[in-house]
């Protein structure tokens, strides 16, 4: 486990670090541009007394100036209102193979010295320096000097060889040598690429088959490899609930920031300065209201389309800002959005003509009625909440066996946990009737003013999926009770249907995960929950 743990941390680092190295060759090459074009700037401004025809230059280079902030300030406005149209027509599907090295690695490629041999000596070549002996040498009896420099020349032959064969026998075990190195580090690289491929593999396998490390390694790098305009950040903690197939994000925003607040720049010549016009108050609002609503659009749509696993039949997004309070000036992260949509009912949504506003209204979302303001809105789940079952790392393997299991409660003892668990959330309750298959109805009371009420609260001591029989059943009993609200809390995890269902109604629906988070923050209990196993 803990092998697959580590591969799959591995593959989501190097899928992010390609990301990353991406997006910063892209700030690199874009600050270098604008570094050039400040400097080029810089030195016509120094030299605008020089003459007549520099100072007119000057005088025009600052109005381009002011022309290209003008135009860089639409061009990030248009960037932030085509976020969402930006990813429609492009396919975030991840092809795991793709993430396979290729085993063919380069040959050997000798040096251009060392690649060919020298051209070895020719006795021809020695002899024919030789100058021959004439007939009237032969009569002065000069026969013996050409002899000797015949000699001299076979001589010469012979050690311009020797050289030759020690060089070529030099030049092969050096090209020997080369290619040894050569060949120890195409080994050594090739035993690296199959570890990666067969990890890449085992990712694929962990995927296919629906394992939630791999579910959300494969989510993970979607959202990572989604391309977004510079500065714009989108990290995301992801889990997953394989019961339900849903898929719980905690997504962070870009703050208000993010959009311009100057509209125009003009040059005035009169003061050599350049005059900012501000963006209207309201067309910020309104685009950094509709850049939340676009983000939390296209993440869905991603994820989606991106399922070629059929993992995903629920997603729930929250996303939130990182920033400081100005009253308090403390560090926070309210939460400007949260939605909880199926798969089924999301694919009926043409994303290309929807107002946005509209669509997540129309997807029961809750969305800060003021983003700018940082108006806070609940989460419909807490991150941490989810699947609390299942707790990493050895150390706490002792702690974990101490903690009661849930399921092994009486349905007596099952009720009253339920109930006391809302006393202690400050809800006046009172057990009413045992159910059958053990489950309890509680009548409880939020004694708040405007908006408390009444509360059905029913609980479900399930280890299946909970489908929306059981939430139909529950918003009947609050039609009875004449209720505010219902509250349905099971140990395992509810359908699409059931979320469906809910959608528009004042219904609450808490998985397993969620009551043990409850449990641990409201009554101090660590607990756990452990289904027996089916014969």
């Amino acid at each position: 486990m803990a092998r697959r743990g580590s591969f799959l941390v591995a593959i989501q680092r190097i899928a992010r670090e390609q990301a990353r190295q991406q997006r910063q060759a892209e700030l690199s090459r874009q600050r270098h541009a604008r570094e050039q074009v400040r400097l080029q700037r810089e030195h016509l401004r120094l030299q605008a007394q020089l003459s007549k025809h520099q100072r007119q230059q000057y005088l025009e280079s600052r109005a381009t100036e002011a022309e290209e902030m003008t135009a860089e300030a639409a061009e990030i406005m248009a960037s932030l209102r085509g976020i969402l149209e930006a990813s429609l027509s492009a396919d975030p599907t991840i092809c795991l193979n793709a993430l396979k090295l290729d085993e063919n690695l380069p040959e050997f490629v000798p040096p251009r010295n060392l690649a060919a041999q020298e051209t070895p000596p020719n006795l021809e070549n020695f002899v024919r320096r030789v100058k021959p002996v004439s007939f009237f040498e032969k009569l002065f009896r000069v026969r013996k000097r050409y002899e000797h420099d015949l000699k001299e020349a076979q001589s010469g032959f012979a050690e311009a060889h020797s050289k030759s064969l020690s060089h070529e026998a030099d030049r092969l075990r050096l090209l020997a040598n080369l290619k040894a190195e050569h060949d120890a580090a195409n080994r050594e690289k090739l035993i690296g690429i199959r570890e990666r491929n067969a990890e890449v593999a085992q990712l694929g396998a962990a995927y296919s088959a629906g394992e939630p490390a791999a579910v959300i390694a494969y989510c993970s790098m979607v959202l990572e490899r989604s391309q977004y305009p510079n500065d714009l950040p989108h990290e995301a903690r992801l889990a997953y609930v394989p019961g339900s197939k849903e898929l719980v994000i905690d997504y962070e925003l870009p703050t208000a920031t993010i959009v311009p607040t100057v509209a125009e720049y003009r040059y005035v010549k009169s003061k050599d300065t350049i005059e900012e016009k501000a963006r209207k108050t309201t067309e910020i609002k309104d685009t950094y209201r509709d850049l939340v609503a676009a983000v939390t659009l296209r993440t869905l749509h991603e994820l989606f389309r991106a399922d070629q696993g059929a993992h995903l039949d629920v997603i729930v997004f929250s996303g939130f800002v990182r920033t400081v309070d100005p009253a308090t000036g403390q560090n926070i992260r309210p939460y400007l959005i949260s939605v909880r949509t199926t798969k089924e009912r999301f694919r009926e949504i043409d994303l290309h003509r929807v107002e946005l506003k509209a669509c997540l209204r129309n997807l029961g979302a809750q969305l800060s009625p003021q983003p700018t303001e940082l108006q806070p809105v609940k989460p419909l789940v807490e991150f941490d909440m989810v699947d609390r079952r299942f707790v990493e790392g050895s150390d706490v393997l002792a702690e974990l066996e101490s903690r009661p299991n849930l399921m092994d409660l009486t349905p007596f003892e099952f009720e009253q946990l339920v109930g006391n668990l809302f006393a202690k959330m400050g809800l006046e309750s009172k057990q009413t009737r045992s159910s059958r298959d053990g489950g309890v109805d509680v009548v409880a009371y939020d004694t708040r003013p405007v908006i408390g009420g009444k509360v059905v609260i029913q609980a479900k001591r399930y280890r299946h999926t909970v489908g929306v029989s059981a939430v139909r059943d529950l918003f009947g009993t609050m039609n009875h009770e004449g209720a505010n609200k219902g509250i349905l809390v099971s140990t395992s995890s509810y359908g699409p249907d059931a979320y469906d269902f809910i959608r528009g109604k004042p219904i609450e629906l808490i998985d397993g995960g969620g009551l043990l988070y409850y449990l641990e923050q409201h009554a101090g209990l660590k607990a756990r929950i452990i289904f027996p196993v089916e014969e």
